[in-house]
C-alpha cells in the first residue's frame, strides 16, 4: 500500500493527476485525465497497472514515459508463446558452476562439495523479473511486462506470486523478496482474455484510439516539424481508414510514422499520388493497400477535406 514517504520521494511531476498530465505532455505523450488518474492511483496504491487496447495505441510508450518521469530504470519483459522461467526470471550459470567444481577438484575438495557450493546467488543469471525484485540502489525500477496476452496461461499463473507479494521462490535458495518493490505496468492487445486472478491484482485501464483532435495534438507533440495542415490531413485520413473494413487498421504509431515519412519527403499536404506511394507506412497488409489505393484513397482525401 501507499505510504506518505513514497509520495514525498516521487518526482514532483508525478505527485498529482495534473502533474502527470503535464509531465507526460512535456515528454510528448498526450494523456487524458482518465489515463493520468489510473497512473496516479497505481503509483499511490503501489499496485500493478494493466493496460489493454489495440496494438499501437501507446501502451508500451506510456511505460517508457512513466519510467523517464520517475527518473528510474525501465526493465522490460517482452512476452511470447513459450516464455518460461529460464527466460523471464532466472537460470543457473552452468559453465561457471562446472568451472567451480573443477577448481574444487583441483584443490582436492571435490568430495566435500554440497549443493550450496554451486547453487548460490553468485551463480544465478538474473532475467528481467528477478532484476526488478533485486534493485539495490533503493530506487524502485519500473517493470514492464509487455503483451502478457501472448504468453501461455501457465506463465501468467506464475506471475501471481510476484504481483501479490513481490517475491520469487528459487528452490535451491529459497524465497527472494523485493526490498524496494518495482512499479509494474502490464500491457495486453487482448489477443486472448487475461485470467481474472491476474486482473484482480492490478488496476485496469483500457486505452482506446484517440479522438481526431487528441491524435492531432499527439502528432504535433511527437513530430513537431510537421506543418499543421499536413498533421490534420494525416489524422483525418487515418480516422477514415479506421472505419474501413481492413485486416488491420492503423494505430497511433502508424499515424506518427506516416507523418514523419511524409515530412521526410518534403510534403506540406496530402495528395492522391503521395498517399498511394506511401500507404505501406500506414498499412501493413497487401490486401489492405490494394483496397485503399486509387479511388478509395481519393475519396477519403475528399472526405477529410470536408471534415466530419
Amino acid at each position: 500500500m501507499k505510504t506518505t514517504d513514497d509520495h514525498a520521494e516521487r518526482p514532483e511531476g508525478t505527485r498529482t493527476i495534473e502533474a502527470i498530465q503535464a509531465e507526460f505532455g512535456r515528454r510528448g505523450y498526450i494523456a487524458d485525465r482518465s489515463l493520468a488518474t489510473a497512473v496516479f492511483l497505481a503509483l499511490e496504491l503501489q499496485r500493478p497497472l494493466l493496460l489493454e487496447g489495440e496494438a499501437g495505441v501507446g501502451k508500451t510508450e506510456l511505460a517508457k514515459v512513466l519510467a523517464a518521469s520517475l527518473g528510474t530504470r525501465l526493465i522490460r519483459l517482452q512476452c511470447y508463446e513459450g516464455l518460461d522461467v529460464n527466460t523471464a526470471v532466472y537460470e543457473w550459470n552452468y559453465p561457471r558452476q562446472m568451472l567451480e567444481i573443477r577448481l574444487l577438484e583441483a584443490r582436492g575438495e571435490a568430495g566435500s562439495v554440497t549443493a550450496h557450493d554451486i547453487f548460490g546467488p553468485e551463480f544465478l543469471i538474473r532475467r528481467p523479473l528477478l532484476q526488478a525484485l533485486e534493485a539495490t540502489d533503493g530506487v524502485a525500477p519500473l517493470l514492464l511486462i509487455d503483451e502478457i496476452d501472448r504468453a501461455d496461461e501457465e506463465f501468467e499463473a506464475y506471475l501471481l506470486e510476484i504481483l501479490s507479494d513481490f517475491q520469487i521462490t528459487v528452490p535451491e535458495i529459497g524465497t527472494i523478496t523485493a526490498t524496494t518493490p518495482p512499479r509494474v505496468i502490464l500491457t495486453s492487445n487482448r489477443t486472448r482474455e487475461v485470467h481474472d486472478a491476474l486482473k484482480r491484482r492490478c488496476l485496469y485501464h483500457w486505452i482506446d484510439y484517440p479522438s481526431a483532435q487528441k491524435e492531432y495534438e499527439i502528432v504535433l507533440a511527437r513530430v513537431p516539424q510537421a506543418p499543421e495542415r499536413l498533421a490534420r490531413e494525416v489524422v483525418d485520413f487515418v480516422h477514415r481508414l479506421r472505419s474501413a473494413d481492413l485486416t488491420k487498421v492503423p494505430g497511433i504509431a502508424e499515424t506518427l510514422d506516416w507523418a514523419a515519412a511524409l515530412l521526410s519527403l518534403g510534403a506540406r499536404e496530402l495528395a492522391p499520388e503521395l498517399v498511394d506511394e506511401t500507404l505501406g507506412v500506414v498499412l501493413k497488409y497487401e490486401e489492405d493497400i490494394r483496397q485503399v489505393r486509387g479511388e478509395p484513397a481519393r475519396r477519403y482525401l475528399a472526405e477529410a477535406a470536408v471534415g466530419p
